[in-house]
């Protein structure tokens, strides 16, 4: 006899035919689960991803004052983010099951216990433990709760779809800003796009912009069975709209790490798909740039400024450089343990070069001038190797390799199965956000209102990663 625990249903295999009937009593399984799912009020199906939606959409309102990036104040979405876990919290101790997998449990542990070591370790803990809460906040606590609270396929797609609405709202702001002169200080003129993050968080606007134009991309190029004809196109005009605003952001990251993702999620389409999506894409870019001009004169100079250190005008390009080198120089003095986490500011001046400048220059979008400060090398690998060393680097991209090589690898294995193909266009998504962060987090770091997205995007590809085959939250996924 085989039994099924977790999913409310007991399945007998009396077929007498061994996996076989197994294999029929799990499709009959999951039948009565889409069944029951189907007879769910419509409010009541919708009600427990509210915290998420929240956590997400909050980030398309004007932020208050005194929240901005570099303020230290507490924005709404990461209250929304705290609520968030607090109620994946109460269903699990509810429920009264294990609610991870061993391999989600173990890819989750590890940065957990790597930066509470790193924090216990540090020259002054307390003034480590804010960054200790924020690693937690960011790269575990938010992608576990995403990973218990997304249900299936189609709770999947309505988060993508909040992505897209707030890239859209985000987005429009920013070439309002730039059309209007009204935007962040960029060689002297008020144009650079970043939407209501505000001068202060210059990658806020870019970030989300980013991973909305890959969700609609996702859509468009693997709509979901059953969605109404006019949703690819939409998806296709959304994902064309959505790099006008990316490309006035000025962000030489989010430009590579978009690029690298949407070509390996073409790639992942197969080779017919993935021409028509690049000759799509080669016309787009020939109308937006060639033929309205779209700030072509600006993206070229900010495009060439990533290879020239000492030339003017782009002195950003040569302090990234300079801190760079000295979060390496941090990690070579205590290479096990680093300096512990929010360190980087107080040991930068002891390891930089007399090349760095004092500070970046911050203006625009409603607020007036600013010196910011320098407080992080703008590279989240070299960040977490200087300030918590082999144990903080080891911890944190292990846990983002395996859930990337887990999601390609359940991407391509779905291939051949017809129910999980049906949900390819979510493991294409979370496959592609993925790569787009461990690509950014080559050019950028943590901070700011935004950063909350980071942990709702690794927790959206842990749900496609590190969900067993054969549970309940998969065959549901799968099926859908």
């Amino acid at each position: 006899m085989t039994v099924m625990w977790g999913t409310g249903v007991l399945g007998a295999d009396r077929s007498g035919r061994g996996p076989a009937g197994a294999e029929a009593a799990s499709r009959q399984a999951a039948a009565f689960r889409r069944e029951a799912t189907s007879r769910r009020p419509a409010a009541g199906r919708w009600l427990p991803l509210l915290p998420l939606i929240a956590t997400v959409l909050l980030l398309a309102a004007p932020l208050p004052e005194g929240t901005e990036a570099g303020t230290g104040g507490i924005a709404p979405a990461d209250l929304a983010s705290a609520a968030l876990v607090l109620f994946c919290l109460a269903r699990a101790a509810r429920a009264r099951r294990r609610p991870l997998t061993p391999a989600a449990a173990l890819v989750f542990a590890l940065p957990a216990v790597a930066v509470a070591v790193t924090t216990v370790t540090a020259a002054d803990p307390s003034a480590a433990l804010p960054g200790l809460i924020r690693y937690l906040q960011v790269f575990v606590l938010v992608p576990v709760a995403v990973l218990l609270l997304i249900r299936d396929a189609r709770d999947f797609r309505v988060i993508a779809g909040c992505l897209v609405v707030l890239a859209l709202a985000q987005g429009a702001i920013g070439v309002r800003q730039y059309a209007t002169g009204t935007g962040a200080s960029y060689m002297g003129e008020d144009i650079r796009a970043v939407g209501t993050f505000g001068p202060t968080d210059v990658m806020g606007m870019a970030t989300v912009v980013a991973y909305g134009l890959l969700a609609a991309a996702a859509i468009a190029l693997r709509p979901p069975p059953g969605t109404p004809r006019w949703l690819r196109p939409a998806a296709v005009v959304a994902a064309g709209a959505l790099v006008v605003p990316l490309a006035l952001s000025f962000s030489r990251g989010s430009w590579i790490a978009t690029g690298l993702a949407a070509l390996v999620m073409i790639a992942l389409t197969g080779l017919r798909q993935a021409v028509r999506a690049l000759a799509v894409l080669t016309a787009v870019a020939v109308v937006l740039v060639g033929g309205f001009g779209v700030g072509s004169q600006l993206i070229s100079e900010r495009l060439s400024s990533i290879t020239r250190v000492t030339a003017a005008p782009d002195r950003s390009v040569s302090d990234r450089y300079t801190m760079w080198a000295a979060a390496v120089s941090m990690w070579r003095e205590k290479p096990v343990t680093g300096v512990g986490p929010k360190g980087f500011p107080a040991h930068r001046d002891g390891h930089a070069s007399i090349g760095l400048s004092s500070g970046g220059d911050t203006a625009g979008a409603g607020h007036a001038f600013l010196r910011q400060p320098l407080l992080s090398p703008h590279n989240m690998y070299l960040l977490i190797l200087s300030e918590q060393g082999l144990i903080g680097a080891v911890a944190f991209t292990g846990s983002w390799a395996a859930i990337l090589a887990r999601g390609v690898s359940g991407l391509t294995r779905s291939r051949p199965r017809p129910a999980r193909r049906r949900a390819a266009d979510c493991g294409l998504l979370a496959v592609a956000l993925t790569l787009w962060q461990t690509v950014d987090f080559l050019y950028a770091d943590i901070g700011g209102p935004s950063t909350v997205l980071t942990g709702v995007v690794l927790g959206l590809g842990a749900w496609w990663a590190l969900a067993a085959p054969g549970s309940p939250v998969r065959d549901e996924a799968t099926a859908a």
